[in-house]
């Protein structure tokens, strides 16, 4: 299954060609589940965009040891940690479904960013939303931990 992620909605407000750069640095994999793709602290070296299955990001709570915090499913954007210094992860990742993604050379994409400042921006605007997304679902679910003894 190849799916061209230039066309896919995460990516609508960036130009054709800023479109075509992303999807040029995607190489797709498949995993299945309970692949651990990365852990809270280490570098942030890849990004992916799921195309099907889900990853489950999860993170170390005090009290609490490793809690999922959020599923990500087909769309959505997975390592948003490689874009600003010091490039290490602030939550682990696994998958929990056979997940097909697309994993982005994000060395090429800020490279591409640094070059061309348009491109730069508009990638941080997707992101930044993506991250939106994010801190909102983790502030729900740390909110539902806290509100729930163990």
């Amino acid at each position: 299954m190849t799916t061209d992620i230039a066309h896919l909605e995460l990516f609508r407000t960036l130009e054709p060609a800023h479109r075509e750069l992303i999807a040029a640095s995607a190489v797709h994999e498949n995993h299945p589940a309970g692949t651990r793709l990365f852990d809270e602290g280490q570098t942030a070296e890849h990004s992916w965009v799921v195309l099907s299955g889900c990853v489950a990001l999860d993170a170390t709570v005090p009290g609490r040891g490793t809690v999922t915090i959020q599923g990500i499913g087909p769309g959505e954007l997975l390592g948003l940690s490689w874009l600003v210094p010091p490039y290490k992860w602030h939550f682990g990742a696994t998958v929990v479904a056979p997940a097909h993604l697309a994993r982005l050379d994000v060395a090429r994409l800020r490279t591409a960013a640094q070059e061309d400042p348009a491109f730069g921006y508009r990638l941080s605007l997707v992101l930044a939303d993506a991250l939106l997304h994010r801190l909102q679902s983790t502030r729900y679910r740390l909110l539902d931990l806290y509100r729930t003894p163990s």
